[in-house]
């Protein structure tokens, strides 16, 4: 029942008309509201956050709410409708926030064992018949295979880039089936064989083994990608400028400060977090890269109609990224 009733709190929370706050709010007891990546349910990721959290709002002087969802999509969807002030997010969302939302980058994650980075994975089971890339890709139509939404850097954007799209293949109609779902559930489904083959990350492994150990033992990682950088801490520029600082001070130096002690157990209940380094729109680069060889292999695969509109699209991808870069460093 408690599980039940903390999911539909979140509900309710993820549906509210929350207004987000602007300059032109002058009650300075209005709550903030915070929007949480989805890392495990959203229930969990609530409890995970709310220490943290609650040091916030004494901080500030100003209530804090959190906002978790089970989507991509649905906290996407939250600041859009700007119903969010502050967020935590892998850096594809983090991308969209600060070019298409009024959001700017103010810290990004640091990690307990000092990792400037995950990797993407495919995780297959450890009795699989897959025991290499090649056999993979010799049986177009054969696997069964689970991913990530279209917005998850691990789950998708990565192995599609890396993998995928590097052999001239669309995972989307490579395999015999394609479920897509979030990375606990989808490792879930090869341990219990409802799939052959699955998107994961080295962060969210470490996670699935701590509370599913016997699922966890019957998967073998199949391939492993380049580095991706942590997720970030991103905030509206459209709050007092004052009350930016102040949050970005509270980021930045939460456990590491008098009661550093109990801050820290308070960050490692979030993905073992170490805390949050001082970060700026210029650590999103990596991601619009990202982006920019995603874009690229796409053209390369497609059937044009003249090498000239084939150019011409190459182009635009180039300037596209060109401006991106800019406006990601200031300029």
């Amino acid at each position: 029942m408690r599980a039940w009733l903390a999911s539909w709190l979140v509900c309710v929370l993820a549906a509210a008309p929350v207004a987000a706050t602007s300059q032109g709010d002058i009650d300075p007891a209005a709550p903030l509201t915070f929007g949480i990546l989805p890392i495990g349910g959203p229930a969990e990721s609530l409890e995970a956050w709310r220490p943290m959290l609650d040091d916030l709002h004494k901080a500030i002087g100003r209530p804090v709410r959190a906002v978790s969802v089970t989507t991509y999509e649905g906290i996407a969807q939250a600041i859009s409708e700007q119903r969010v002030d502050i967020a935590f997010l892998s850096g594809r969302l983090a991308l969209d926030a600060v070019t298409q939302q009024n959001m700017q980058v103010i810290g990004r994650l640091t990690r307990g064992d000092g990792s400037r980075g995950y990797r993407a994975v495919l995780v297959v089971a450890t009795d699989s018949r897959l025991r290499s890339l090649d056999q993979l890709f010799a049986r177009a139509g054969k696997w069964r295979y689970a991913r990530g939404e279209a917005l998850s850097v691990s789950g998708y954007l990565v192995p599609e880039t890396q993998l995928f799209a590097a052999r001239g293949v669309d995972s989307d109609t490579f395999f015999a089936s394609v479920h897509v779902d979030n990375h606990q559930n989808n490792a879930l489904a090869v341990s219990n064989g409802e799939v052959d083959v699955a998107t994961n990350n080295t962060a969210d492994l470490e996670r699935f083994q701590q509370h599913f150990p016997e699922q966890y033992a019957r998967l073998r990682i199949l391939w492993t990608s380049s580095l991706i950088p942590h997720a970030v801490i991103v905030i509206r520029n459209d709050l007092p400028q004052a009350l930016r600082a102040q949050v970005a001070a509270f980021v930045t130096g939460y456990g590491k400060g008098k009661d550093g002690a109990r801050e820290e157990a308070n960050l490692k209940r979030i993905h073992d977090i170490s805390g949050f380094a001082p970060a700026d729109n210029a650590d999103l680069i990596p991601f619009a890269d990202i982006e920019y060889a995603l874009e690229q292999r796409r053209a390369t695969s497609a059937q044009w109609v003249s090498e000239a509109a084939r150019d011409a699209r190459f182009r635009k991808i180039r300037g596209d990224h060109d401006n991106l870069i800019a406006l990601l460093r200031g300029k």
